[in-house]
């Protein structure tokens, strides 16, 4: 019987680590977006007997009343990924600070709500191989508790990171552990980009 794997995306990590391994600084703001499932459907064909059971992705959304145009957006975005019931996006709004928009709004309570997720549902066996992509390391004490649970074979915890022709990018990595990553290269991002404009309405 296939494992049961379950793909966790921080979003923005994601997406701008693709734009820094893969285009030129002055790209376009869709160039770096992705299709969830697709990314999803890749990893599980990288390993053998592995089944995708599910893609949480984890991002931050616009507050409707400050940027109606990135709320919608990001509505639309998200909306589309989760046609496929086997795609659930997590998100919570974006903190804008006092100055915004001289000062960029950001994510906050991402990183906790993935690492809770990963954890728990490890815990509870909701799925049998769990991989985070993300380089954040405050994901690294949930990789820990999981791959500290020896199971025998699972649940077992691995990671997913871009990968170039000059070198590998950053990947998350527990010390005294062997941490499986899947290393996807141009061609896989390639085949999993989503160069829709999602501010046409």
């Amino acid at each position: 019987m296939p494992a049961r794997l379950v793909v966790f995306l921080d979003y923005q990590n994601v997406y701008s680590l693709a734009r820094e391994c893969f285009h030129p600084p002055l790209a376009p703001a869709q160039a770096g977006q992705i299709d969830p499932l697709r990314l999803g459907e890749l990893i599980a064909t990288k390993s053998a007997e592995r089944e995708l059971a599910r893609v949480r992705v984890y991002r931050g959304r616009p507050d409707s009343r400050r940027d109606p145009r990135g709320y919608g957006a990001n509505l639309r975005q998200c909306t589309r990924w989760e046609r496929d019931p086997r795609v659930q996006v997590i998100w919570r709004t974006l903190r804008y600070p006092r100055n915004w928009p001289q000062e960029r709004e950001e994510e906050k309570g991402i990183d906790v709500a993935l690492a809770i997720d990963f954890v728990t549902m490890a815990v509870r066996g909701e799925y049998d191989v769990g991989v985070i992509m993300s380089t954040d390391t405050d994901l690294k004490p949930a990789l820990e508790a999981v791959a500290a649970m020896g199971g025998n074979p699972y649940p077992r915890a691995e990671v997913a990171a871009w990968s170039t022709q000059a070198q590998h990018s950053r990947r998350l990595s527990i010390p005294g552990r062997r941490l499986w990553c899947h290393w996807l290269d141009e061609q896989d991002y390639r085949s999993v980009a989503d160069p829709t404009d999602y501010t046409r309405p």
